[in-house]
């Protein structure tokens, strides 16, 4: 936890040093750490409400995605025919800037939940899709070997052998779709959100209230963080083999 929290104290040095110490940059674009806490700590409940909000649209979001993208990967891995049909459809979905797709969503569905866990699933979904069909039709030739010389079905292997070596890079896909279920979310608030962390930076960031929107921002990067290493941690109690058959250098 040392390094971590240093490397936060060196960045919040940093912009003390920008906004206060050496006054490079101006108040209305980035205020300093101490105007930032005060507009945090005048409402706090205020924060902690909106925070909820966009930590629920940021799990539940990404938890569908999580599900369908690992049933697309796996229909992908299954057979060859689907794979060469929807790769590029899903390529070119995946390449659509998101953020155009909010006036239409917007227009579908009404303002609310519903277009912000859609944006959030948009921008998550092809890497768990990705990373599941590749763990799944790269299982090493020695386990696949093995498997069919103890004439094993393909239930079997599936259950046994390649949904195990699939697992590591399954939770590479999880991990890098994790921060972007956090960045759907506040995009999906930014265009048509109710409530939640985006909804109130556009708020505050309409009335020059710079203070509000980094505050809100810096909560933001915290549930990410938060988020990303609870994932962690759920892949290593998930997975105790890896970190002993690999080496991290």
């Amino acid at each position: 936890m040392l390094l971590p929290l240093a490397g936060l104290l060196v960045a919040f040095g940093g912009w003390w040093l920008l906004t206060s110490g050496l006054e490079l940059i101006h108040p209305a674009v980035l205020p300093p750490p101490g105007a930032v806490l005060s507009a945090f700590t005048a409402a706090p409940d205020r924060f902690m409400e909106h925070t909820g909000r966009t930590t629920v649209e940021t799990v539940v979001g990404f938890v569908l995605s999580s599900a369908c993208g690992v049933l697309i990967g796996l229909s992908l891995a299954a057979s060859r025919v689907l794979e060469r049909m929807f790769t590029p459809l899903l390529v070119a979905v995946n390449a659509v800037p998101k953020i155009a797709l909010g006036p239409l969503l917007v227009g579908a569905l009404g303002w609310g939940q519903k277009p912000v866990l859609t944006m959030v699933f948009l921008l998550c979904f092809f890497p768990i899709v990705l990373s599941t069909a590749t763990g799944l039709t790269s299982t090493p030739a020695d386990l696949a070997e093995l498997a069919r010389s103890l004439d094993a079905s393909r239930w079997q292997a599936f259950r046994k052998v390649r949904l195990p070596a699939a697992l590591p890079q399954i939770f590479v896909g999880l991990k890098v779709a994790m921060p972007l279920a956090a960045i759907g979310a506040v995009i999906g608030e930014f265009q048509a959100g109710e409530s939640g962390l985006g909804y109130l930076i556009v708020q505050a960031g309409g009335v020059g209230d710079t203070a509000t929107a980094w505050a809100a921002i810096i909560l933001i990067g915290l549930m990410s963080i938060v988020l990303y290493f609870a994932l962690v941690l759920l892949e290593r109690w998930a997975l105790p083999w890896v970190r002993d058959t690999t080496s991290p250098r």
